[in-house]
């Protein structure tokens, strides 16, 4: 049996050169750049196109603002923090529950059950906005967020924390798709790199394909023994859409679109990426190259996000 590279490349795999000169460099212009890469301005703009996103409680911007968390997190059960320009799930921390001790102090819970007091929470912080996480390690922002209730629908693939999917658009039309399943290994984070499982999604109806962990081949999640193939994703046809309207709306081509799917307020789009991965291509199973030039053949004549979204089913 050939290796799943090997296969790749014979089905025309995007290799990063490619990437960043025919696709990056081509379709995203710079100055637009930090409409994706800060997360604060990224939540703007989908409030301005009415795309749902998740509700922002407070954002801390330089060390003296430190001491206004408490204020920002009073009375919130959970919530999440997380840098403003961080990359790869680096610095996000998620808190599932806030219990009260006995001396009256809090403790801010991991969904592991790893508590944390109010000066870990803000040290934490603090290093965000010195850039420990930040791309280029520049001085960041950290952002205080709703924190996302998984849809039942994953709570059989997915450990602890909240599978998104990652959409590849190219000029309105959704080329790839390719959900993130947390796991133990992540750390309960939906991170390919960190152990974070990648399931390929048919474009036409949703359905998951192939699933690979560290690129090696899976067919169930390690932790739970789910099943990771043949099931169909929820709100398919409004995920398209937001992930098709968003990049449309903005001077990037081409994009990676990250969606969480709530319990309660269904598909919001959690951020989007100017520079997006190739391993999606693995979990697939499938080369982006042919599906790129494909779209480039005929964008010319399709017109409008709904015929984009047609043609995108019609042939992924």
């Amino acid at each position: 049996m050939e290796k799943p590279n090997l296969q790749l490349n014979k089905q025309g795999v995007l290799g990063i050169n490619a990437r960043n000169l025919d696709y990056i460099l081509a379709n995203n212009r710079r100055k637009f750049y930090p409409l994706v890469d800060d997360k604060v301005q990224t939540k703007s703009w989908a409030d301005g196109m009415g795309i749902q996103s998740p509700e922002i409680y407070g954002v801390i911007e330089y060390q003296q603002q430190v001491k206004y968390l408490p204020r920002m997190i009073e009375g919130k059960s959970d919530f999440v923090i997380k840098p403003a320009h961080g990359s790869g799930g680096g610095g996000i921390m998620v808190i599932t529950d806030v219990v009260t001790l006995e001396d009256g102090s809090k403790s801010y819970l991991k969904g592991s059950g790893k508590g944390y007091s109010l000066a870990d929470i803000q040290y934490h912080v603090s290093q965000t906005l010195s850039g420990l996480y930040a791309l280029g390690g520049v001085t960041d922002q950290a952002i205080i967020q709703y924190r996302v209730k998984t849809d039942p629908f994953f709570d059989a693939i997915t450990y602890q924390g909240v599978p998104d999917i990652r959409l590849i658009v190219y000029h309105g039309v959704p080329v790839m798709a390719m959900l993130r399943l947390p796991t133990k290994k992540s750390d309960g984070k939906a991170n390919l790199h960190t152990g974070g499982i990648g399931v390929g999604i048919e474009i036409k109806t949703g359905r998951t394909t192939h699933a690979v962990q560290h690129n090696h081949p899976v067919t169930k999640h390690p932790d739970t023994g789910g099943l990771l193939r043949d099931l169909i994703i929820p709100h398919w046809d409004a995920i398209l859409q937001m992930g098709a309207r968003f990049e449309a709306s903005m001077g990037l081509g081409y994009i990676g679109v990250d969606i969480v799917i709530d319990k309660e307020l269904g598909p919001m789009l959690l951020e989007a990426n100017a520079r997006p991965g190739i391993s999606i291509q693995i979990a697939n199973q499938s080369g982006l190259k042919a599906r790129l030039k494909l779209v480039g053949q005929h964008l010319s004549s399709l017109q409008g996000m709904e015929q984009k979204i047609a043609f995108a089913r019609e042939h992924f």
